[in-house]
């Protein structure tokens, strides 16, 4: 194998490339991503994140567990080549895969949490608790609708050639490929 230095850009551009055309790429790195900013996800856990990314039975229909299984092989080498030990807890309390040494969040979902707790106002949660479970779930659902709607809408202005459900698919892409 060559040796090569590129630039990180221009490595992903090409990484990119590879993730939308190849569904074991786009599995496997969705899986690396996760795992990097989260810790303690059992099997089942990880494929439904991946497979929201991804969409459903992207790791197939048939043979499913081993598909998954080798992408984790994978995925475990290459925390191995960046000096990270993707492991296994069998504990109640934090039961799944993590990263030995590594805290139950990144860093940055570490920060990206402390921010939204420092912006909220005591009286809108006040409200939000006052609010039934169906409720705080349709404004949920809104929330998000409506963000999809604003990237789809503005990937339409951009690329005016494409139908509103290519742009629709594409904000879905754009906000479940990191």
């Amino acid at each position: 194998m060559m040796n090569i230095t590129f630039s990180r850009k221009a490595t992903e551009v090409i990484f990119q490339d590879a993730i939308q055309r190849d569904i074991t790429t786009a599995r496997r790195t969705s899986l690396l991503q996760i795992l990097w900013n989260e810790r303690y996800l059992t099997r089942a856990q990880l494929i439904a994140r991946v497979e929201y990314r991804l969409g459903r039975n992207c790791f197939g229909i048939a043979a499913w567990e081993d598909v998954f299984y080798r992408d984790m092989r994978v995925v475990k080498r290459a925390f191995q080549a960046a000096n990270y030990i993707l492991d296994y807890s069998r504990n109640r309390e934090h039961l799944g895969y993590y990263l030995r040494g590594q805290s139950a969040l990144s860093p940055e979902f570490q920060q990206i949490v402390k921010a939204s707790a420092a912006e909220a106002d005591q009286r809108q949660i006040d409200i939000y608790h006052q609010l039934s479970a169906a409720a705080r779930f349709r404004q949920g659902c809104a929330i998000s609708d409506t963000a999809r709607k604003v990237v789809a809408y503005r990937i339409h202005l951009e690329n005016p050639r494409l139908t509103p459900q290519e742009a629709n698919r594409m904000a879905l892409q754009r906000a479940y490929i990191l």
